[in-house]
């Protein structure tokens, strides 16, 4: 046993000190990122949010609206085949830019993937989605992937240490998932014990990440636009979201009626919600990690990437700068105690 002493931080413990800035609007910010990938040949050009790959959130309706902002959205694995074909067959001009086929690392995960690919090779991302990716057989399923797609896009996780991220990019993976826990719907910090404040797992994540050329996504932890800057500040490259984008008309989700008002249902992808739904229930060896809760119904994402988007330009305007790219480069962290005054809050 060993103690770690310095402190972590996660996105309440800090805010963004203003800087002087040129810009004279919010206008002037470009939100686009160009990529290359330590992999893949392909270039990526886009505003590097992601919706997470949940059937709550990771619809292809879902993906449909993101795509037309150039918002990205990791289309979660339980679709069948016959649904792909069916959003193939309507697919928006150029999605396939804007859209990961997620899978796990079972046997039948790994037929089902194939069998999109073979049927669909437009599709340029894979997202390997596991919540432990610290395993020995996780990186090695992840270069296996790897050798059997030499050109796709691998997003790969999660973890929250730099040695793993170093582990997954030279297995194969030319993105990270960073985040144990810090989802609004995980328990996994309750049940288990396990994880790392968001924040600091950014900062290191990225350090290692970007030092081998390979990228990182935040996922998770995100409650406000304001935790959006702060995970690009910290140098994420892209940002993963699922409770802000749960509960609209594109995600997924029972709708539920209660007093006159529209909810729509959200919960972990390790709840007994999920596992009852798709696995036929909790494994006798396994307990819940996630929770479901009843969101109340937002209407139309737009309204929300709007609001997310220009929360966004107005941190680059505070801190001068013009494109995203630079907002790691003029962000200031400073410690605080309060972030907000909560007299007329809810």
């Amino acid at each position: 046993m060993r103690i770690e002493y310095d402190i972590k931080l996660g996105f309440k413990d800090v805010m963004i000190r203003p800087k002087r800035s040129t810009l004279k609007s919010r206008a002037e910010v470009n939100l686009e990122r160009d990529f290359k990938f330590l992999h893949s040949p392909f270039l990526w050009t886009g505003i590097p949010i992601m919706a997470a790959n949940m059937d709550t959130v990771g619809t292809f309706e879902m993906a449909r609206a993101l795509a037309e902002k150039k918002l990205f959205t990791a289309i979660h694995k339980h679709y069948s085949m016959k649904d792909w074909n069916v959003f193939s067959k309507n697919k928006p001009l150029d999605i396939e830019n804007y859209i990961a086929v997620s899978t796990g690392i079972s046997k039948n995960d790994s037929e089902l993937l194939a069998e999109i690919f073979k049927q669909h090779p437009y599709l340029k991302f894979i997202c390997i989605d596991v919540a432990n990716g610290y395993s020995e057989h996780f990186a090695k399923f992840v270069k296996r992937t790897r050798d059997r797609y030499p050109d796709k896009v691998i997003i790969a996780g999660n973890v929250v240490t730099g040695e793993m991220v170093e582990e997954l990019l030279l297995s194969g993976a030319d993105i990270v998932k960073v985040g144990i826990g810090p989802g609004s719907v995980c328990t996994t910090r309750i049940k288990t014990g396990v994880g790392y404040p968001q924040l600091s797992a950014i900062i290191e994540c990225a350090d290692a990440a970007h030092g081998l050329g390979g990228q990182i996504i935040s996922d998770g932890g995100c409650a406000i636009p304001g935790d959006i800057a702060k995970a690009f500040g910290a140098g994420a490259d892209f940002v993963m979201l699922g409770g802000m984008l749960a509960g609209h008309t594109e995600s997924g989700g029972d709708i539920i009626e209660k007093e006159g008002k529209p909810y729509r249902k959200f919960y972990g992808m390790s709840s007994s919600t999920a596992m009852d739904k798709h696995v036929g229930g909790v494994a006798e060896y396994r307990a819940s990690e996630g929770k479901t809760v009843e969101v109340p119904y937002k209407g139309d994402v737009e309204a929300t990437v709007q609001d997310i988007l220009g929360g966004l330009r107005s941190t680059c305007t505070y801190v001068g700068a013009q494109r995203l790219k630079e907002l790691t480069k003029r962000t200031t962290f400073i410690r605080v105690n309060e972030q907000e005054n909560r007299v007329y809050s809810e």
